[in-house]
């Protein structure tokens, strides 16, 4: 296919889910990945070593693994591809949050770099996703995150919400029907006792949601603002 990245997709999914768990998640490791991917730790161990001894790994030790400049850029390129695909979904085709995710992971294998660049122009060069992540930049350099979970957040405080997990879509469907997508301001009513539920006012008015929901939920404590273009365009 013209255009198209001669990896095979699941090479170009281990090096986006390395990615993906290194800056979003927990951190990389045999277990995470397998459990990421859905494939047994054996099946995992092997292909690190493989993407290792061709160069994308800088050195995989203790279940341990790291991009190399080689490497980091397959995976920003998938990435890339996969949350402009996203945008794409939502903005031009209009379809909920909640699946595009799915359909992003089918597209983002075979969208070349012609097409990324005209994604690119027709969406205005978005800087993040639906669901409030950053799309990686082209030039390998690091996009700003927000570590803060909401689940970390004590009573009585006012935050804004940064980003939520998109590959969880029971959760973004309870999300989109109280209101609580990346710009939308929130104050904390209360926290539940030994680890009970957060009870919260958002858009919708106050709801209560588990503190398991609340880890999956990024928030930041500066000004609050309007939701951004492409969650508008989302909704």
């Amino acid at each position: 296919m013209a255009g198209h990245t001669h990896f095979d997709e699941s090479t170009e999914e281990y090096l986006e889910a390395i990615y993906r768990l290194d800056r979003e998640g927990p951190g990389v490791t045999t277990s995470g990945l397998a459990a990421d991917l859905g494939v047994a730790p054996a099946s995992v161990s092997g292909m690190l070593k493989k993407l290792a001894a061709g160069g994308y790994l800088a050195y995989v030790a203790r279940g341990e693994a790291k991009l190399t400049e080689r490497g980091l850029s397959v995976a920003v390129r998938v990435m890339r591809r996969h949350r402009l695909a996203e945008c794409f979904l939502t903005t031009i085709l209009g379809m909920p949050w909640d699946e595009v995710n799915e359909e992003a992971c089918r597209l983002e294998h075979a969208i070349s770099a012609r097409v990324e660049e005209r994604l690119v122009a027709v969406l205005g060069n978005p800087k993040f996703c639906p669901h409030g992540l950053p799309i990686p930049p082209a030039d390998l350099s690091e996009p700003e995150r927000i570590d803060r979970k909401l689940a970390d957040v004590d009573a009585g405080a006012k935050v804004r919400i940064v980003d939520v997990a998109e590959d969880v879509p029971e959760m973004l469907r309870f999300l989109d029907e109280i209101g609580v997508r990346p710009g939308a301001a929130v104050d904390i009513i209360s926290r539940g006792p030994l680890g009970g539920p957060l009870t919260l006012t958002g858009p919708s008015g106050r709801h209560a949601i588990s503190l398991e929901l609340a880890r999956l939920i990024s928030v930041d404590f500066g000004e609050t603002s309007e939701p951004s273009e492409t969650s508008l365009r989302s909704a």
